[in-house]
């Protein structure tokens, strides 16, 4: 019975995977198609966010999603959630700038210096040290972008800065989601909704004074921008396979480790490099496919030794129990001293 039931873990698992790299590598294929024809990566980030409001809400209570309470204090709420969710918007906005600007495998080879963006605001922020080895695993994916940068053939400083301040904008979110929802105790697809929710809000005024007044009317055709129907069609499914793509990406984070799931999503942006070199054909040297590779090499052996790390960090949460153990050794203490160790082993 245990064996069935792992074999369909492993086959659930497996197929949420495969699923993910399928709609993810289609909505970046998808959303680079989209600003070819139709340059206005606002109004493409509005179209998500809207997908992401509406769908959400009927989507999760279907499902059983629990709902977040209500009793979040307003304080915290203006002083972290607010702000991530300006932060999810800001992020994606600067997402499709560069993915206008630049091939979708660059961008996505910019983004892989988010571990290093994470262990510079972790320290800043939060005071948080690492270990040598999440130090030397910093190096591949420094040098493999800088490889990557300098042999890129369609390169544009616009398109590098957008990817890097939207690398870093998510390695804000990542860092205060966590602290979210350690605080809150809220469902991580729900904080999902909440965030896409206020992030439209809060855009919605800047899209109408920016990019609205310029569909409204383009200077260049004196008159309103034509919009097809393919473009459209295009919008349509890019906001929905966006959508998608968080739900699965939630639903294998919630299922695996994070050591797994770090693995899983350095492995899912080698597969959209690939499909974009192959669907969308951009042009690429050895030396641009030799920097993708140490990028995507270095983000794996960084996941390993922030793994490596929290498991020392464990192990060293348990040793002053053991020494006490040690000290006392009476077999009363023992039984309480292995309670409590299964305590902590367990709220880990």
């Amino acid at each position: 019975m245990a064996d069935k039931r792992d074999s369909r873990e492993m086959m659930t698992i497996l197929f949420l995977c495969i699923l993910w790299y399928i709609v993810s590598g289609s909505n970046n294929v998808i959303g680079k198609m989209v600003l070819s024809e139709f340059p206005y990566p606002m109004t493409v980030t509005m179209v998500q966010l809207t997908s992401i409001t509406i769908y959400s809400g009927p989507f999760f209570n279907l499902w059983g999603v629990r709902r977040y309470a209500s009793d979040i204090p307003w304080g915290y709420y203006f002083r972290l959630i607010v702000p991530l969710a300006l932060g999810k918007f800001l992020a994606n906005v600067f997402s499709h700038v560069s993915i206008w600007k630049v091939p979708v495998s660059y961008a996505h080879t910019v983004k892989a210096t988010m571990p290093f963006f994470t262990v510079v605001l972790s320290r800043v922020i939060l005071k948080e040290k690492q270990t040598w080895k999440v130090y030397m695993s910093l190096l591949p994916i420094i040098g493999g972008v800088a490889i990557a940068t300098l042999t890129e053939l369609s390169f544009d400083m616009i398109g590098l800065i957008s990817a890097l301040i939207a690398t870093m904008g998510f390695s804000l979110q990542n860092i205060f989601s966590k602290k979210v929802l350690h605080d809150t105790g809220i469902h991580h697809l729900r904080l999902l909704h909440v965030l896409g929710k206020l992030a439209l809000y809060m855009f919605l005024p800047v899209w109408l004074i920016y990019d609205l007044r310029h569909l409204l009317y383009d200077p260049v055709i004196g008159g309103p921008v034509t919009i097809s129907y393919k473009v459209f069609a295009l919008l349509f499914i890019d906001g929905m396979l966006n959508w998608l793509q968080n739900i699965i990406a939630f639903s294998v984070l919630s299922i695996v480790t994070p050591l797994t799931y770090a693995v899983a999503s350095a492995s899912k942006r080698i597969f959209v490099i690939a499909v974009s070199l192959f669907v969308l054909g951009n042009p690429v040297t050895g030396l641009n496919i030799l920097g993708m590779t140490m990028a995507i090499m270095g983000v794996l052996c960084y996941n390993k030794a922030k793994y490596d790390q929290r498991q020392a960090k464990k192990k060293e949460a348990l040793l002053p129990k053991y020494n006490m153990l040690n000290h006392n050794g009476t077999n009363a203490f023992m039984v309480n001293g292995w309670a409590n160790d299964t305590h902590q082993l367990h709220a880990v």
